[in-house]
C-alpha cells in the first residue's frame, strides 16, 4: 500500500453526502479492471451499511470531515430563522430539498428542517413533505451528536427545543 497521505484516518468521523455520517473504518486495496484500487472503508453504523470509496475520489465525490462546531453553531441559528417557502410548485421545491439534504451541506441541510418544520397548529404535511424533513432532520441531529460528542436523543431534544421555541 502507497504512503502517501490519505484526506481521512481510520476511526474519524467522516460525512458522505448521500448517507450522513459515517465512520473510517480502514483503508482496502481492490483490484478492478486490471488496476489496484485504494478504498477507504466507510462503515454507516444506523443503516448497517459498508460503503467503499476510492480514496482519490473522495474528495470528490463530496466526503468531507465532520463540520466544526462553528458550523453546528451557524446551522442551529440557522434553524431560529423563520422558514423560506418558495411559492414554486412542490414537485420543484421537492427536488430542491433533495438537493440540499443529498449535498451533505450541515447548513443547508438545517435550512431543509426548519422551511419543512410544522408547529402542531400548522397545517398537515404531505407524506413527501415529511419524508425529506424526516430525512434532513436525520442528518442534522446525527451530525450535531457525533460533533458534540453527544448522544442523537440529546442533540434531538437540543434541535426540537430550538424549532419549538421558534414557533412560539
Amino acid at each position: 500500500m502507497s504512503k502517501k497521505k490519505l484526506d481521512f484516518r481510520i476511526d474519524q468521523f467522516v460525512v458522505y453526502p448521500a448517507h450522513g455520517v459515517g465512520k473510517v473504518t480502514g483503508v482496502d486495496e481492490q483490484e478492478v479492471a486490471g488496476a489496484n484500487l485504494e478504498l477507504f472503508v466507510v462503515l454507516f453504523e444506523k443503516d448497517k451499511m459498508t460503503l467503499r470509496v476510492p480514496t482519490h475520489k473522495a474528495i470528490e465525490v463530496g466526503m468531507r470531515a465532520l463540520a466544526s462546531p462553528d458550523v453546528v453553531a451557524y446551522a442551529m441559528a440557522t434553524l431560529r430563522g423563520k422558514a423560506k417557502v418558495k411559492r414554486a410548485m412542490w414537485s420543484r421545491r421537492a427536488q430542491e430539498y433533495e438537493q440540499k439534504i443529498n449535498s451533505g451541506d450541515l447548513i443547508a441541510i438545517a435550512e431543509v428542517v426548519r422551511d419543512l418544520h410544522r408547529a402542531d397548529d400548522q397545517r398537515e404535511q404531505s407524506y413527501s413533505e415529511r419524508q425529506l424533513y424526516e430525512a434532513a432532520l436525520e442528518r442534522l441531529i446525527r451530525e450535531i451528536a457525533v460533533v458534540n460528542v453527544a448522544n442523537e436523543s440529546t442533540a434531538a431534544e437540543e434541535v426540537n427545543l430550538i424549532l419549538t421555541s421558534r414557533a412560539a
